[in-house]
């Protein structure tokens, strides 16, 4: 995935004053420093009549009631090609009639469009439903800021969940400050501050602060409400300053207004962030659950500070675990007691403050723009996409596939064996060797001995023999794993994965090697490792020693140890299997990892080679679910990614998409394939197959066919260019395998059309 060279925000802009200014303009600023040399404008919304002295950011501005605004403003971002737009929306920005004069800019842009809702409506109206399923309909995604916000907009309109990313507002990376400097600098020194922001109007719930006011004074005589913010315009513009003059009466009744300031002004956000900083407890008494975002929460959460709120939507899924403090919306005495309690505890309100500001270092602006340029960039490659697959699926020819080339995989190898990662295609010694990349080396030594193979030298899978000779450790009884440059060994023993391993390339080599002598010695020294098996305790090495077992046993199949070995492995794969399995969750533990696939595959050969049917049925079961989870909603093979591997009951996350689990999975459907005969196993291999070509979340191939090259994965921002062992080596095997059930065709058929097409895309 290439970088998104220019980004058009949409929606309203400071010097306007509301929220929704702040964060389009803080979105545009944290891309813009996070990416110096992408282009990035905003598009200000300016309501009915009005205009703004705006910084040459902006580079148009749109009436938000003339159409004809609209019309030129998607003209202009047509024409300057921007890559992304990001429409910033709520229902009140976009003129009357629900704001259905968006519409008009939307039909017409012809790039991307991401869409973050700031309000979703738990009861909308007809017209507010048909503006919001037009804006769904119309954009890549569309983010929300909170999981209320997410279960909403499934609920409320025709998206689906794959279209929605939950990204936190933003808040400013500053440092943890003490609340004593900055209040001697506003002149607030000796004062106990509860500090309200933002924009006055009657849904903000300030009447009822005033009116705990009175018993917060009873426990802290010094206590004082600053309610810090100049009165929302749509407000002045019906009702004047009516609502500000009531506050200022409700005050003079209770007795309290030498406790209450009203600061009438829209502070930029240095200033904000100083009086953020010298209050004491934060306060949102909001009198509605449906406010889905608040800006102010964030802020003032993200600087650390104590915070007292009512439980709407954004409080209860910020504020849970300790903190801040939720009290019922309108309970004057619970306002008053909690508030009370935090200016009166000074250890209480100090731990709750340093978990707020911790919990905070997710959402600093950066990280958010982070998140958000993930997402303009899947964005842009999905629409680029589209057209590929629509392209990819008119081509009807069968996949065409040529031989395998060993120029890098062989440049990796040098006189002790595999080294293990490389700097784009030079190996790095720096990290010297492994046995996991030395056993799949020789497993592919043994799968290129078949006929139309180029061979990989006998010198050559010498020396990953010897590797795996060395590896064993005869005092442990294991096989260690990792090796410096220096030959030295810098463990004693590996992991099971590493152990589980050497057992599958020895019963590999003991079956399928040209060498009769180290058919002889990969059978010796597996019988000598395979009570090691009996320590491993998880489903991954079971497979792969399961794998080693397959093929053991078919080249000593009276090695009654062996058999029983199998047996009891695939077993405990049934047991753990169906202990794990609930209706949506056929799998052995509650998260999908690395090399999933392998687990299917395992029981499918076992129960093949044992007989036993009940092996083959639940590999082929399980295999099936996760196919299911591996298939992009546009049809195309999508791995689990490293990046936050599947929880259960979660989404997944694209990245990072590793080679490994293409190979793996075209292993297994093939073995699926070859089990039950029904041509969508092998489909889907080939569909694995074609994530390396290109045919993926980037519509870019992974590997040089010209040289055997691999790259190490797709990540958010564009290929891995390293190309280390791992990754060549899933390549050569899942092309070793291909290779098997197509024919092998120069530069015809499908994959001279991938190629096209990939070009296409570019």
């Amino acid at each position: 995935m290439s970088m998104v060279k220019s980004i058009a925000f949409i929606g309203n802009s400071l010097p306007r004053r509301c929220g929704i200014s702040t964060f389009t303009t803080s979105l545009q600023q944290a891309i813009a420093n996070l990416r110096p040399m992408t282009e990035t404008k905003i598009v200000a919304m300016n309501d009915a009549g009005k205009r703004y002295d705006y910084p040459s950011v902006v580079s148009v501005a749109i009436a938000d009631d003339k159409i004809e605004s609209y019309i030129r403003a998607a003209d202009l971002l047509n024409d300057q090609h921007f890559d992304v737009v990001s429409l910033q929306h709520e229902f009140g920005i976009f003129g009357p009639d629900a704001g259905v004069n968006v519409t008009a800019l939307l039909s017409r842009l012809t790039m991307p469009i991401v869409t973050t809702f700031h309000t979703v409506l738990s009861e909308a109206t007809p017209k507010q439903r048909s503006v919001l399923n037009y804006i769904v309909e119309a954009s890549s995604k569309v983010v929300v800021m909170a999981d209320k916000g997410r279960e909403l907009l499934l609920a409320s309109s025709r998206v689906s969940s794959e279209k929605i990313e939950v990204i936190p507002h933003g808040v400013p990376d500053v440092p943890f400050a003490d609340a004593d400097q900055a209040k001697a600098t506003l002149g607030f020194a000796g004062k106990a501050v509860i500090l309200t922001f933002g924009l006055l109007s009657p849904n903000k719930g300030i009447e009822v602060m005033i009116d705990a006011m009175t018993s917060i004074v009873e426990r802290r005589a010094d206590a004082v409400y600053v309610v810090l913010g100049a009165t929302h315009p749509n407000l002045v513009g019906t009702c004047g300053e009516s609502y500000r003059e009531s506050l200022f009466a409700r005050a003079r009744e209770l007795g309290v207004e030498n406790h209450v300031l009203f600061l009438d002004q829209f502070v930029d956000q240095a200033t904000l962030l100083e009086f953020i900083s010298m209050c004491d407890v934060y306060v949102t008494p909001y009198l509605n659950e449906a406010q889905m975002t608040s800006g102010t929460l964030a802020y003032s959460f993200g600087l650390g500070k104590a915070v007292v709120s009512t439980p709407y939507w954004h409080a209860r899924e910020l504020l849970g675990n300790g903190a801040g403090v939720l009290v019922p919306f309108g309970d004057v005495r619970r306002l008053g007691d909690e508030i009370a309690s935090l200016l009166t505890n000074d250890d209480r309100r100090r731990d709750m403050s340093g978990r707020a500001y911790g919990g905070s270092r997710r959402m600093t602006w950066d990280r958010i723009g982070e998140r958000y340029l993930t997402v303009f960039e899947g964005a842009r490659d999905q629409c680029r996409l589209k057209r590929f697959t629509r392209l990819a699926r008119a081509a009807p020819a069968p996949l065409d596939i040529t031989e395998s080339q060993l120029g890098h995989f062989q440049a990796m190898c040098d006189d002790v064996g595999l080294v293990q990662h490389a700097v784009h295609s030079v190996p790095d010694r720096s990290h010297g060797y492994c046995l996991d990349d030395n056993a799949r080396a020789l497993i592919l030594a043994c799968a290129l001995t078949r006929d139309a193979e180029p061979r990989i030298s006998d010198a050559l899978t010498s020396r990953f023999a010897a590797f795996v000779q060395h590896a064993w450790n005869p005092d442990l009884g294991r096989f260690r794993n990792f090796m410096g440059y220096d030959r030295r060994w810098l463990e004693e023993k590996g992991s099971d994965d590493s152990n589980a391993r050497a057992l599958w390339a020895l019963g590999e080599c003991a079956k399928g090697d040209v060498s009769a002598s180290r058919r002889r010695w990969a059978a010796a020294l597996f019988a000598k490792a395979l009570p090691i098996v009996e320590s491993f305790a998880f489903p991954r090495p079971w497979s792969f020693a399961l794998l080693g077992l397959d093929a053991y046993c078919e080249a000593i199949p009276n090695d009654r140890a062996a058999v029983g070995a199998r047996l009891k492995l695939a077993d405990q794969m049934m047991s753990l299997l169906r202990n794990s399995r609930e209706t949506d969750w056929i799998w052995w533990e509650n998260r999908l990892t690395y090399d999933n696939a392998r687990l299917p595959q395992a029981l499918i050969l076992s129960g093949l080679s044992t007989g036993v049917h009940r092996y083959v049925d639940a590999g082929l079961e399980s295999l099936g679910w996760l196919m299911r989870k591996q298939i992009s909603p546009e049809g195309f093979f999508r791995p689990i990614g490293t990046e936050s591997f599947k929880e259960k009951g979660m989404p997944p996350r694209r990245f990072d998409q590793q080679p490994l689990e293409a190979a793996a999975t075209i292993s297994a459907c093939l073995a699926a394939f070859r089990v039950d005969g029904d041509v969508r196993w092998r489909d889907r291999a080939e569909l694995a197959f074609g994530w390396f070509l290109g045919v993926n979340d980037l519509a870019t191939p992974l590997v040089d066919i010209e040289n055997g090259t691999c790259r190490d994965g797709l990540q958010p921002g564009g290929t891995n260019e390293n190309q280390g062992a791992e990754s060549v080596l899933s390549y050569l095997f899942g092309l070793v395998e291909i290779r098997q059930i197509i024919p092998a065709r120069q530069e015809s058929g499908r994959e001279s059309q991938i190629r096209t097409l990939a070009k296409c895309t570019r």
